[in-house]
């Protein structure tokens, strides 16, 4: 098990799925943003999605930030963690992040983001 997980989280390995992901992410954004299309500190931003490419506020599938009007920098601040995320574990981030659970409070990838910059917690 060591082995496949030291394969699956081998830097070439993890970068040509956070590639693969962003390419699949900017495609979306190409084919359904009504908004611009923007790069923020690295992250593509695509904004005026519909509601259906995304959960809750927004979505980041590999460096590219899905959304419809969620779009404010704290939150782009979270989501560029998210995109370092995705790096780090490539393809099998959708996974793990499955995995930690659907509950924000309790999900480490979200409070390794920021609950307060992901709009998870109130001010």
């Amino acid at each position: 098990m060591e082995r496949i997980r030291a394969v699956l989280y081998a830097p070439p390995v993890a970068r040509a799925g956070y590639l693969y992901a962003t390419a699949v992410g900017l495609t979306l954004g190409a084919l359904f943003s009504t908004g611009r299309i923007r790069r923020v500190d690295g992250l593509f931003v695509c904004a005026g999605m519909p509601s259906w490419a995304f959960r809750r506020g927004g979505t980041c599938i590999g460096g590219v930030y899905l959304t419809d009007t969620n779009d404010a920098p704290r939150v782009l601040r979270h989501e560029a963690v998210h995109r370092t995320q995705w790096q780090q574990y490539g393809m099998m981030f959708p996974l793990l992040y499955a995995l930690a659970g659907q509950n924000p409070l309790t999900n480490h990838f979200e409070i390794e983001a920021g609950l307060r910059d992901g709009n998870y917690l109130k001010d």
